[in-house]
This record gives structure tokens, C-alpha cells and sequence, in this order.
């Protein structure tokens, strides 16, 4: 789904930005096993392709602090300079990463998007910054996701059921009022 930043080397000009989306930490300021390996996947795509900023995209999910702000610290621990890090924390969702990242992308007149999140999210995230007017490409995470077949299955399912309801919001309509208020800003 897309291309990697492997293939993305190739392309004219620079990359403008890797967008990071969020996941839930474990607790306040402690980050969870996805927020973690995302990150860390964003920050070696946004090294490898020598990107000129990092966009951790994550609201405040329970406690804060946001999901951005944790991956903001942990791309800084990994030698990621502060100043090239652009924090978007008002998502709660994978619709508002989109929408939150994409008000963002076109302020700065950003070009080249890589977006990270897992594998088996990939699809509909850029399903919906497409469907939003982005052109990105993405970079999943490609591990092997942890837990019993039971529980993977579970996760693919719920995933596929997540995209057929995303889908059927768009088709009839359900995104526009939200998108026209945050565009209005």
C-alpha cells in the first residue's frame, strides 16, 4: 500500500515531512507498545529520507499528556532536533489525524508526505487523508503484530469493520460539517 520510503529515495526533490500517527499509551506520559514501535519506524523513515520535519499526530486519549507530546519526547530521546518537529495534538481519531495534519500540510505548502502508522492500518489511514484531498504516500510498520492468533484476528477484524464504516461515512456525506468547521478556522 503506497510506496516505501525505500522507493521514495528516488523521487525528485526533498521529502517534506513524515507524519507519525498516534496510538493509546499504557498511562500518563508512558507510552504504549504501537505509539512506540510507529515512532520509532517515523523516526528511522524521517533519518532515512532526510526529511525536513516530523509530525507526531496524537489528542489526548484519557490522561494527558497527548499521544504527539509523548512522541515528541521520544523522537527528541532518539536524536531528533526539537525545532524539526511540528506536534499536532488534537486527533482522536485517524479521520482527525487526517484533518488536524492536513490543515498543517497545507499551511506550510508541504509537497512529499510519508505517513507512518502499522501495516494493518495503512489502508484506511491513507484511505482517509486521500479522501481529504492529501497526496501522501506511506511507510507501515511491518512487524508481525503480538498476541494469540485469536487476538490478531480481532484486531484485523475490528480493523476491517473500522474501514467499512469510514467508508460508508464518506459515501454518504458524514465528514463534510466537521471538515467545513475545522477548515473555517
Amino acid at each position: 500500500m503506497g510506496l516505501s520510503f525505500k522507493n521514495m529515495s528516488a523521487r525528485s526533490g526533498p521529502i517534506d515531512a513524515v507524519i507519525v500517527l498516534g496510538a493509546p499509551p499504557l498511562g500518563p506520559g508512558v507510552p504504549g507498545p504501537a505509539l512506540e514501535r510507529r515512532l520509532e519506524h517515523g523516526v528511522a523513515v524521517f533519518q532515512s529520507l532526510g526529511a525536513a520535519w516530523l509530525v507526531p499526530s496524537g489528542g489526548v486519549v484519557g490522561a494527558p499528556p497527548a499521544e504527539a507530546e509523548i512522541m515528541r519526547d521520544l523522537a527528541v530521546s532518539k536524536g531528533v532536533p526539537d525545532d524539526r518537529i511540528v506536534v499536532e495534538d488534537r486527533a482522536k481519531n485517524t479521520f482527525e489525524n487526517a484533518l488536524y495534519t492536513g490543515l498543517i500540510i497545507r499551511r506550510r505548502g508541504w509537497k512529499s508526505v510519508v505517513v507512518v502508522t502499522d501495516a494493518f492500518h495503512m489502508p484506511r489511514a491513507l484511505y482517509v487523508f486521500r479522501r481529504l484531498g492529501l497526496g501522501v504516500v506511506g511507510d507501515p510498520v511491518r512487524i508481525r503484530q503480538p498476541g494469540s492468533l485469536p487476538t490478531r484476528l480481532r484486531l484485523y477484524a475490528r480493523e476491517a469493520l473500522a474501514f467499512a464504516r469510514c467508508a460508508w461515512l464518506f459515501r454518504v456525506g458524514r465528514h463534510k460539517p466537521f471538515v467545513a468547521a475545522v477548515l473555517g478556522e
